[in-house]
């Protein structure tokens, strides 16, 4: 625990909002700092400038009933779904994969036509992804949406923003967070399990530095 490692935090302590709104700083005895990152900034402002009812408000931010779209892409396989409610629950998804070979260590021609038509499946199976996306998110609409929260691997989510002709996404994707989820094969379960993940509060700490020489 943050507290027990460096000599506690008081309760009625300062805790330090940045000027965005997107992060709380607490900062222990030993002035150590534990720099909180909510999900969904900027914060409710003004945020309580005490340690207890800082917490408080970062809890209730994370914890509010929301209607959050999540897209998650890996190369071949994609997740769409819609969360509402408080805990978040997952009330409309679509999932489904496309073959895509992987790389091959073939030279020549043969490996210039396997390059193409892997290029071709990806471009199919990011298709698909969209499909789906706009499907469950079009039943909602960009304006019940609060947030869009992407994850998968980076690449292939960028490769939605790349589709030639397909602006059904953009108004969603302008709906989105700047957090993003590296996730295994989006398969239903792991859809089912991401609000953990897009609810969770990142934490940077940083140790203070050492007054001294180091006992022995």
């Amino acid at each position: 625990m943050f507290a027990q490692r460096h000599g506690g935090v008081t309760l009625d302590g300062p805790a330090t909002p940045d000027e965005t709104g997107a992060a709380v700083t607490f900062t222990a005895a030993d002035g150590a700092p534990a720099e909180c990152h909510p999900p969904f900034p900027p914060l409710p402002a003004p945020v309580p400038g005490a340690v207890r009812a800082a917490a408080e408000a970062l809890a209730a931010h994370a914890a509010a009933d929301r209607a959050v779209g999540v897209l998650l892409v890996r190369l071949g396989g994609y997740a769409a779904g819609v969360f509402s409610g408080s805990p978040a629950r997952l009330v409309d998804s679509k999932t489904g994969s496309r073959q895509v070979h992987g790389r091959s260590a073939a030279g020549g021609w043969s490996q210039q036509r396997f390059a193409r038509r892997r290029e071709n499946q990806a471009a199919t199976a990011l298709r698909a992804a969209a499909d789906a996306a706009a499907e469950v998110f079009g039943r909602y609409g960009p304006d019940r949406l609060d947030a869009v929260v992407l994850g998968g691997d980076k690449r292939s989510a960028a490769g939605l923003r790349e589709l030639r002709g397909d602006t059904r996404l953009e108004k969603y994707l302008a709906k989105g967070t700047g957090r993003f989820l590296t996730v295994p094969d989006p398969r239903p379960a792991v859809l089912r399990d991401i609000p953990r993940a897009f609810l969770a509060t990142r934490i940077r700490l940083t140790e203070p530095e050492s007054i001294g020489p180091a006992r022995r």
